[in-house]
């Protein structure tokens, strides 16, 4: 433990900007998943794993890269999965280039009501966010919050559309 000579207290723009950073990261995933839940029965995490297969190459996605990417253990992907499943909109296959491996593939269900829910959840985002910023906050708050998660992921990048496989 330091003690408060070695302390590096944060300045009054710091501690402004890391108090709104703290409510936008306590008060945005609220607001787009109330969006999600009253639309469409879906948690945002859920929806963004469905949203992830379908950017993938192929709609389908190994089961351990889109755990990474959504940041769930791949149990609690797995009972994602299986919910979507049940739904009929994802299928588990066992991946043609490496069978180690399961992939998450997007049924013609699963395609269906992604692009039902997408328009929805965009606005959403739009409204919450984009409507409060001039493009030059736009570029900056990208800007920004980029080097921040690659500051802060394990993986030293920011999380973007899958790769493939």
């Amino acid at each position: 433990m330091s003690n408060s000579s070695e302390t590096r207290w944060l300045s009054k723009d710091e501690d402004f900007t890391w108090r709104a950073i703290w409510s936008l990261m306590t008060w945005l995933p609220v607001k787009l998943e109330a969006q999600l839940r009253e639309d469409h029965g879906l948690s945002l995490s859920e929806y963004y794993a469905l949203s992830q297969i379908s950017e993938a190459p192929d709609r389908a996605i190994r089961l351990s890269e889109l755990a990474e990417i959504t940041n769930m253990t791949l149990s609690h992907l797995s009972r994602v999965i299986s919910r979507m499943m049940k739904a009929g909109w994802v299928e588990r296959v066992t991946d043609p280039e490496d069978g180690r491996y399961t992939l998450g593939q997007l049924t013609d269900a699963g395609w269906d009501n992604v692009t039902e829910m997408a328009p929805g959840h965009v606005e959403a985002v739009q409204q919450a966010i984009f409507d409060q910023l001039s493009d030059e906050q736009v570029r900056a708050l990208g800007e920004g919050a980029a080097r921040v998660a690659e500051a802060v992921s394990p993986h030293g990048e920011v999380t973007g559309p899958p790769k493939g496989h």
